[in-house]
């Protein structure tokens, strides 16, 4: 039983350390286990009232095909804040910037958003609840993504 203990505690530390220092093998299996085992199962809430993901809706860059992801975000008047706690590298990001577009669903609202930005941690930090905070520090989240109402003024 000590020797489970002993392997859990170390695989918590390597996935602590890994996703603080954002350690690129450990980031790209953390969004891999992600895309393949927890995205399906947050979809089944995610965009409803009071779930804790949303849905953003995008287009392939490459594939033109439309994809749903479950994403964090925090409603900000002119829009919303993404955590990104994998970087910009995910390939939702990166079609939401190639497309300058999406719709997110969040607490049971559709709204279109465009003009999408990375900004760094510092620059949202006082628009985030204290309890948010403390859970990006501790991952080390330096990046998100404003998505402005589609008809908000820029």
């Amino acid at each position: 039983m000590l020797a489970v203990l002993a392997v859990v505690a170390g695989l918590v530390s390597v996935f602590l350390v890994g996703m603080r220092r954002k350690s690129p093998p450990v980031v790209d299996a953390v969004r891999r286990f992600n895309k393949a085992v927890s995205n399906p199962k947050q979809m089944a809430t995610a965009g409803t009232p009071g779930a804790y993901a949303s849905i953003i809706e995008h287009v392939g860059r490459r594939s033109g095909a439309t994809y749903r992801t479950p994403i964090g975000t925090q409603a900000v008047p002119d829009g919303f804040l993404v955590t990104l706690p994998y970087g910009t590298r995910a390939d939702w990001v990166q079609n939401v910037l190639a497309a300058g577009q999406a719709v997110v669903t969040a607490d049971g609202e559709t709204v279109p958003v465009d003009h999408p930005e990375i900004l760094s941690a510092a620059d949202v930090a006082d628009q985030l609840p204290p309890n948010e905070q403390r859970l990006l520090k501790l991952f080390n989240v330096e990046q998100f993504l404003r998505l402005r109402r589609a008809n908000a003024e820029v």
